[in-house]
């Protein structure tokens, strides 16, 4: 068993000859023995394959790393959206008060998201819960549909849809116009999005079993489409530590491959001639560059698309390059939410015209 409190010091002797290398180092050891060693004490400290580990420390700095760990040791908090189709922040926030749910706005950023610090009953079967008044999802979540922006009484496609908390925040914003294809291909994760849909009294949406990828021979033109796509999951490590170890280059490769055939039908799915959309948005609760820019970065290769502010007024700029590699300019465009920088999950929102 390794002693965690010399491998925390180490770590921290490390971390501090990175920060002045050219003073701090000891004679004839080169960086890279630096790194490997703290790649390797990372890993064994907070439990981590030493891929991703690496992963990270080339990708963000050292000591954005060390912030990006330890934040994900710790959960997000709980928020709930209010479902605007049944009812107001004000009064929800009330109600919940009074069956002793203690809560606050989510922030200025949203007008229907509320932050919970602690409950005496269970906030996921409260008769609100039951009736439909609220959602519980995560903050990060939230984000993709208000890119979105979707209006009423367009045809928009979600295309992984369940459990659904982004499809029924996209049927409140259209105020119940319109049509949602709300389209999910496990089948064994319908059950959770028609239960969902039907709670939160969505009546605009119409559930459909397809892989994604075939949508654009089925479904003919919508206005909107969301693709918040299947991933690797290395933004949400504080709900799942399984990822911790078990994803490998291999993985992320792969994630990837699916995530632009998924995008590219997104696209073919997306009216260019629509009035009021011809918008994608793309999302991922990933902090891979293989599966956020360098997706985006190959679809502009693809089709005839640019990508467009995301409208959110906070969030990360997105990378420029990577390893060497630029991306088309306008990726910058895109968002970046970190645990660390924005105590919500990891996430990438890009909105695509």
């Amino acid at each position: 068993v390794p002693d965690l409190q010399r491998v925390q010091a180490r770590i921290q002797d490390v971390v501090r000859v990175l920060q002045d290398f050219k003073s701090r180092r000891e004679e004839g050891r080169s960086r890279g023995e630096y790194v490997d060693r703290l790649v390797a004490d990372l890993a064994t400290y907070y439990g981590y394959n030493t891929f991703l580990t690496r992963y990270f420390i080339e990708t963000f700095s050292v000591a954005e790393t060390m912030e990006l760990l330890e934040a994900n040791e710790t959960q997000r908090p709980v928020t709930l959206r209010t479902n605007t189709l049944k009812c107001r922040r004000r009064e929800l926030a009330a109600a919940l008060i009074n069956r002793g749910v203690n809560l606050d706005p989510i922030g200025k950023w949203s007008k229907v998201g509320l932050l919970v610090y602690d409950s005496r009953v269970p906030i996921g079967a409260t008769p609100e819960y039951m009736a439909g008044h609220y959602m519980l999802q995560s903050a990060s979540s939230f984000l993709p549909c208000m890119a979105l922006a979707p209006q009423d009484g367009e045809r928009v496609l979600d295309m992984a849809a369940a459990p659904g908390g982004k499809t029924t925040y996209v049927a409140a914003l259209m105020r119940n116009t319109g049509q949602i294809f709300a389209n999910e291909f496990q089948k064994k994760r319908l059950s959770s999005l028609v239960a969902n849909l039907q709670r939160m009294g969505c009546t605009n949406a119409v559930v459909c079993n397809y892989d994604g990828r075939q949508l654009p021979k089925v479904l003919g033109r919508v206005d909107r489409v969301l693709l918040d796509a299947p991933c690797s999951g290395t933004g949400v490590i504080a709900k799942d530590s399984s990822v911790k170890v078990s994803k490998s280059e291999a993985d992320i490769a792969k994630c990837a491959h699916l995530q632009k055939e998924l995008l590219v039908a997104a696209v073919d799915c997306c009216d260019a001639t629509s009035k009021t959309g011809g918008y994608v948005v793309y999302s991922t609760c990933s902090v891979t560059v293989e599966e956020n820019e360098a997706v985006v970065d190959y679809l502009l290769k693809k089709r005839d698309v640019k990508l467009v502010s995301t409208g959110l007024e906070f969030g990360r700029e997105a990378f420029a390059s990577y390893r060497g590699k630029n991306f088309h300019p306008s990726v910058t465009k895109a968002r970046r939410f970190y645990p660390h920088v924005h105590n919500m999950d990891g996430f990438f929102v890009a909105k695509i015209k």
